[in-house]
């Protein structure tokens, strides 16, 4: 039985690699697992392989949970694909999506081919550089009684007020001009143009009674001599 050795290195961090072992005749499903018994991330995310060229271009999508649109165009499946069918090239490259809704890039790469001398059991890890980052605004929580782990996001508050986004809607139709605190039925606009007319009225009252006094420095008036 040929084993498959395959170097896998995420796009964006080249620092961190993996190098698994696995059978001709496993599926694409198994190397899915595989790689991330080894990074720690669940697995139980819809995820895709893509046969690839020298210049990592996507060629055939191999799918793991796919979309229902996928599957109307007969995507082929991780569970129904052995490796073997895929590998053309002693140093067969496959692109790797994993996780599409927070998604990481990874770079799948054939580099040995090997004889199962031994009657090892598969798939295994036999290297491991760095480690793999956060998936970015979720933590990994292991599941009791399970060797599985789910992603959980991290905390939003609009979540845990249990936000209404047709509240929100509801929000956006109010005229704030057609509302007053003080009196729901008048505008605010109509509060603005009443207090600006009380101070105008104010004003021409101060007017009147200073121009009673305005002849104050006629010849007319004089100060009582001390």
């Amino acid at each position: 039985m040929a084993i498959y050795r395959f170097k896998v290195s995420f796009e964006d961090y080249d620092d961190v690699i993996r190098e698994i072992d696995i059978k001709s005749n496993q599926t694409f499903e198994d190397l899915h697992r595989a790689i991330h018994a080894s990074t720690g991330y669940p697995v139980e995310v819809s995820s895709s392989f893509y046969v690839s060229n020298d210049f990592w271009n996507k060629g055939q999508e191999i799918a793991f949970m796919p979309t229902e649109r996928k599957l109307e165009r007969g995507v082929s499946l991780m569970d129904k694909s052995k490796l073997s069918g895929f590998i053309d090239d002693p140093h067969q490259k496959f692109y790797y999506t994993y996780n599409f809704d927070r998604p990481f890039d990874f770079h799948v790469e054939l580099i040995k081919i090997l004889l199962d001398e031994n009657g090892n059991t598969y798939p295994a890890l036999v290297k491991s550089i760095g480690t793999a980052p956060k998936i970015p605004g979720s933590v990994v929580v292991p599941q009791a009684g399970t060797t599985t782990s789910k992603l959980v996001n991290d905390f939003d508050f609009l979540d845990g007020l249990e936000f209404d986004p047709e509240q929100l809607e509801d929000v956006e139709d109010l005229d704030v001009d057609e509302m007053s605190i003080d009196n729901p039925g008048k505008s605010s606009s109509d509060d603005t143009h009443h207090e600006t007319q009380e101070e105008h009225e104010e004003d021409d009252e101060f007017m009147d009674e200073f121009s009673d006094n305005e002849n104050y420095d006629s010849d007319d008036y004089q100060r009582d001599d001390y």
